[in-house]
């Protein structure tokens, strides 16, 4: 199987559709008493008794401690990202757009992982990336209170083992020609004529993210598998600790 083909495997899962059962016939059931019963008979038919109506309690205008102590939930909005590379000897890149007519990125991130190491890590299934900085240990105390997006350097994580760092990088030219030419695509993978460092291919795969910011310091990016379908799982955590 190609490096093309394991990514296109995981956005276009197969799906088969099984017949459904026929619907249950409703039954009716009668609640009238017979009209030909005579006056003895239809005495031993327990009355119905019509229930009454219950008055509405008044919603109570004081609220418990422990829903006014209860944490905010985090915000979830729907992005989209682009993973994309080269094919030999290239690095991942992770790539997220509020729009996709918005050529500047929201946030740009160059990863150490190989292109071929990160294909070899989808084929099964499940993709964690988690990236962590530690203000304690920065000499820059700014870190510590800028915007999370803004952090320059992280440590990388994938599926539980260290493989070494991620950088927040500025979109050059390339990048944006490159993020132009996939305007009309929100969903797909596969290869793109476009010169991206000294290469005249990119591999990439674009889909829909679930954006959650759980605070200040932690948000994070799921891949919606298309049609809600089972498939490929992978998530992007942005980590800060103190």
């Amino acid at each position: 199987m190609t490096k093309l083909e394991s990514l296109r495997r995981f956005l276009i899962p197969c799906t088969g559709n099984s017949p459904s059962p026929p619907p249950a016939a409703k039954k009716h059931i009668s609640t009238s008493l017979r009209d030909d019963l005579d006056e003895k008979q239809q005495q031993h038919y327990p009355r119905l008794i019509q229930p009454q109506p219950q008055e509405a309690e008044p919603p109570s205008s004081c609220s418990s401690p422990a829903a006014n102590l209860a944490p905010p939930r985090p915000s979830r909005t729907m992005v989209i990202a682009t993973i994309f590379g080269h094919g030999r000897g290239g690095h991942v890149w992770f790539c997220v757009q509020q729009d996709r007519l918005k050529i500047k990125p929201a946030l740009l991130l160059e990863l150490s992982i190989p292109t071929s190491a990160f294909i070899q890590e989808m084929q099964c299934g499940l993709v964690r990336i988690a990236l962590e900085f530690n203000a304690a240990e920065s000499d820059d105390p700014e870190l510590g209170r800028c915007p999370l997006r803004s952090v320059p350097l992280w440590t990388l994580f994938c599926n539980g083992r260290k493989l070494g760092f991620a950088a927040r990088r500025k979109p050059t030219q390339q990048t944006k020609i490159m993020l132009k030419t996939m305007q009309n695509v929100t969903v797909g993978a596969g290869v793109i004529p476009c010169k991206f460092h000294d290469e005249k291919e990119v591999m990439y795969m674009r889909a829909n993210y679930e954006c959650v910011l759980g605070s200040a310091d932690s948000e994070s990016f799921h891949l919606i598998n298309p049609d809600q379908l089972p498939g490929q799982e992978l998530s992007v955590f942005l980590l800060r600790t103190r």
